[in-house]
């Protein structure tokens, strides 16, 4: 299996015209799923992480040439796929106008119905219980459980204190804790 190419590579590649298309590519391969992965446990739908993952290369195809390296790349692009993911839940609530916790049970509804989804019925309670929790709390705890990103590197994508993040995390931990066991 061929070796992915490091950030430094893949920014050096992008400056250059002759060289941009070859660097996205790498780029792409490098962190697409990751991308999706992460779009995907805040919208549950696959055709919305999909749409939403596309929207994020293309800003980031976009905003890259004025990337400054004050940022690691891929706390950068996390940062664009956050907001992605607000914008569009935000969207949904406004254009369904309908309260916050009606689109957690829509979600909820199409993670059930989801041929997408193949975990056991453990794996789908976990879900369940994901997405009671409101939208920056649900970033956190998957940030944190399913991609395993630092505090530090969580602060830097979203802008807030690790003191905040961790009590932000607990906070998570213990409603999905709660809606586990109520919910057996």
């Amino acid at each position: 299996m061929a070796q992915q190419a490091d950030d430094d590579e893949i920014l050096s590649k992008f400056r250059d015209e002759n060289t941009r298309n070859e660097a996205f590519n790498m780029l792409l391969k490098k962190y697409q799923q990751k991308i999706y992965w992460h779009v995907r446990r805040m919208v549950i739908d696959h055709d919305d992480a999909d749409d939403i993952t596309q929207d994020v290369f293309i800003k980031i195809w976009k905003n890259l040439p004025g990337f400054r390296n004050d940022a690691q790349l891929y706390t950068w692009m996390y940062r664009i796929a956050t907001n992605e993911c607000i914008t569009f839940l935000n969207k949904k609530k406004q254009k369904n106008n309908v309260p916050l916790d009606e689109v957690d049970y829509e979600l909820a509804d199409t993670l059930l119905s989801s041929d997408q989804f193949t975990g056991d019925k453990i794996q789908m309670k976990l879900q369940q219980a994901i997405l009671t929790l409101p939208d920056k709390q649900r970033l956190v705890f998957n940030m944190k459980y399913f991609d395993d990103m630092k505090y530090e590197e969580m602060s830097e994508v979203l802008g807030t204190s690790v003191g905040a993040l961790k009590a932000s995390y607990h906070l998570a931990v213990k409603k999905i804790e709660n809606f586990i066991l109520s919910n057996d």
